[in-house]
């Protein structure tokens, strides 16, 4: 599995037409996995909630789930500069 495809990255703030162009070299899954949780985690003990650490798991269940669909979409080459960020969307949905 491609951690590109699952992985959303700092450096990928410019779009340029290839999606193969966009994607940027990325940390590992599990580092990435660990650092979110870690972070979370803390949280949860500030806060006696574990409402971030279910967060945490339920998006990485939908990034590993769309892997392979995310590579084949990504090898098609197919023009997705306008694309809309999950994540901007699961943020807007959990604010109403």
């Amino acid at each position: 599995m491609c951690p590109h495809a699952v992985l959303p990255c700092a450096r990928s703030s410019g779009r340029t037409a290839s999606p193969a162009a966009r994607r940027p070299a990325c940390r590992p899954v599990g580092a990435a996995f660990e650092q979110e949780w870690a972070a979370d985690l803390e949280d949860s003990r500030r806060t006696f909630s574990l409402g971030g650490l279910y967060a945490v798991l339920q998006d990485w269940q939908g990034r590993i789930a769309h892997a392979p669909a995310v590579d084949a979409l990504a090898a098609s080459g197919y023009d997705d500069s306008d694309a809309v960020d999950m994540a901007e969307l699961r943020g807007r949905r959990q604010r109403r």
